[in-house]
């Protein structure tokens, strides 16, 4: 099957061509039938299958022009790298449409929004924070939407968006669609689809569990963090076909000491991007690393699914995910759009519990090399590989309890036992002269 076999308008198809795209993927294809339905939908799709293009070919196909300035569709999204995605996403396939898309997000300042939001615009895209901000205000009005899509909803709920996303579905239309896409289905999940969704069929294609068949996965196992990042740096120093890669770390101080210590043996060639670094500085970092300044960049978890690179060559796992789901996150980075991809994990002996729970839930053992000979092997700890503390029994030590004291071994001068009392004038007087001293009468 190819896009043109499929409901589609000569804009559409034509941008298509014009961006390369000929053979849809299978979640493109199950969703664009159901959405055009009208039906509420749930796609359970992991990231790299064409989740983006799935919802937006039904949405702009179905989209007429409008003179109102009140958007008909609100897509919600987790981070704000997603959001500059589907506005570009947006733009990619409308070159041909008269179609104004803006995109909202937290971290900056929102009147330059507010001016934004209270002009003409038909596609919405936001995370739910900073949409929230924004329709409370009153600068954005909801009163015309007709579809919703809640795009990577699972992750959005992890993020602790739950309260913001039941506040906006609460302030929208009643007659709308709603379209909602998770890598799983959790309880949190399935109790977003029974509260606001009206019987959604529910259409899975490359569920989180199961790996795009076209990226090779290896591992390698390191004693340590150290040794990891030599091994890395052999591999890039050595490895022409890693031209792209994107390499993540466990936590944002782990991916500032790996930036640290390849950014001189790489220099002007290396980024790296967590959610501690200003918005400028991630997108910079984004951009380029697409237009190929970057040969890699380091990232954190929090981006896995916000982040779309095109041809990303490799993606280095520097560590093995506490949550197994991540991985596959993390790996879908690669081999998207039917391109091949490779897949490393580093993994110590103390990871190894958690790589056994991604194989189980990938159905799938990692193939893992032995380590090259000629990989300097560390002895240096990190403060997080050290071992932990001997524990020293807290003894309570008890003073002698002290022995009461008398008096002072002398008696006190007479003169020092003196007590000052204070005397009346009329006591006074009554010591002196023996009587009471009166004064006279007074005169006249």
């Amino acid at each position: 099957m190819t896009f043109a076999d499929l409901n589609l308008n000569k804009p559409l198809l034509n941008a298509l061509q014009d961006l390369g795209y000929t053979t849809p993927t299978t979640i493109q294809h199950r969703a664009f039938s159901a959405m055009m339905s009208g039906r509420d939908v749930c796609g359970i799709a992991q990231t790299g299958t064409g989740k983006t293009f799935a919802y937006l070919l039904p949405i702009l196909r179905q989209w007429e022009f409008s003179k109102d300035r009140f958007p008909t569709v609100l897509i919600m999204v987790p981070t704000r790298e997603l959001v500059a995605q589907v506005v570009e996403s947006v733009h990619q396939l409308t070159p041909y449409l008269r179609v104004v898309t803006e995109g909202f997000y937290g971290g900056v300042n929102m009147n330059p929004q507010m001016d934004r939001a209270s002009q003409k615009i038909d596609i919405v895209v936001a995370t739910p924070g900073r949409l929230v901000d924004l329709i409370l205000s009153g600068a954005l009005k909801m009163k015309a939407i007709k579809k919703v899509v809640i795009d990577e909803v699972d992750e959005m709920l992890n993020l602790g968006f739950r309260t913001q996303i039941k506040h906006v579905l609460d302030l929208l239309p009643l007659r709308r669609q709603n379209t909602m896409f998770s890598a799983t289905i959790t309880d949190e999940v399935q109790a977003l689809i029974q509260t606001f969704f009206n019987e959604p069929l529910i259409i899975e294609a490359a569920p989180a569990g199961s790996p795009l068949a076209n990226i090779q996965q290896i591992a390698y196992e390191v004693p340590n963090f150290n040794t990891k990042v030599n091994l890395l740096e052999k591999m890039l120093r050595e490895d022409a076909t890693m031209t792209k890669v994107l390499v993540f770390a466990a936590t944002k101080a782990l991916a500032d000491d790996l930036f640290e210590k390849l950014e001189p043996a790489f220099p002007g060639r290396v980024g790296v991007i967590h959610s501690n670094k200003e918005q400028n500085h991630r997108f910079n970092t984004v951009k380029q690393f697409q237009e190929g300044n970057y040969r890699f960049i380091i990232a954190t978890d929090i981006i896995a699914r916000g982040l779309d690179v095109a041809e990303v060559s490799h993606v280095v796992n520097l560590d093995a995910p506490e949550v197994p789901e991540d991985y596959i996150h993390r790996i879908g980075r690669t081999g998207r759009a039917d391109r091949p991809g490779v897949a490393i994990l580093f993994k110590t002996e103390q990871e190894q519990p958690l790589v056994e729970k991604i194989e189980a839930l990938m159905h799938y053992q990692i193939p893992t090399l032995p380590l090259p000979a000629d990989v300097e092997i560390s002895n240096v700890l990190i403060e997080s590989e050290l071992p932990p503390p001997l524990f020293v029994k807290n003894v309570e030590i008890r003073l002698p309890k002290a022995e009461p004291r008398g008096p002072a071994f002398h008696e006190k001068k007479a003169k020092n036992k003196k007590v000052n009392v204070k005397v009346s004038h009329k006591d006074k007087m009554k010591a002196k002269y023996g009587k009471p001293k009166k004064r006279g009468a007074k005169k006249k």
